[in-house]
């Protein structure tokens, strides 16, 4: 049995995440590569904030409306931010990287994430932390972990975003999300996105 004071907490998780789209998020600033590349990067950094997103929507917020007296009006700000960088991500998804718009919606993307991941690092974190017992951020973050498998790997801007629509719906539209990735070859991760030349 694992001692749960040395394992991973969900804040642990969600700023990891965090750290590995701001590295994505840097090197598309940098507009180096091929438009093929940026494309792949963008599809990349898509599906790891739509995954994110839906796991934060299903677990974290609950929780945060449970254990925070703000919680619910807390967890409507973080809600209503996602849905604004959901409706920029469907929009950037189409586009080729060698049009202008793109990286317009790429500059508003990243504007967004950075200031969603501040307010998520300066306070709906630590009052987490402070506010829930190790056991249950450690139970967490296996939730989240779970959810971020199943979920959508695309942006789907009318999708419910509370629970429990969200856990219902979220496995389902991720499973078309995948085979439509496998079928037309989009990378879902850096680890896929280095696999594929």
């Amino acid at each position: 049995m694992t001692d749960v004071q040395t394992e991973r907490d969900v804040v642990d998780v969600l700023m990891t995440d965090h750290r590995e789209v701001e590295a994505i998020f840097v090197e598309l600033e940098s507009r180096q590569g091929t438009p093929e590349h940026r494309r792949r990067l963008a599809d990349v950094v898509i599906a790891e904030l739509v995954r994110h997103s839906v796991a934060e929507e299903a677990y974290v917020y609950p929780a945060a409306r449970k254990a925070l007296p703000d919680g619910d009006q807390l967890a409507e700000h973080e809600i209503s931010e996602h849905a604004d960088a959901e409706r920029t991500m469907k929009e950037l998804e189409s586009l080729d990287p060698s049009e202008p718009r793109f990286d317009e919606l790429l500059t508003k993307l990243t504007a967004t994430i950075r200031h969603h991941v501040q307010d998520e690092e300066n306070d709906l974190f630590p009052r987490l932390r402070a506010a829930c017992a190790r056991e249950e951020l450690v139970e967490l973050a296996g939730k989240v972990e779970a959810a971020k498998k199943s979920a959508p790997t695309r942006p789907h801007p009318a999708a419910p975003d509370h629970p429990p629509a969200n856990k219902l719906l979220a496995p389902g539209t991720g499973l078309v999300d995948r085979m439509r990735d496998a079928l037309s070859g989009r990378p879902t991760s850096m680890r896929e996105l280095r696999e594929k030349p």
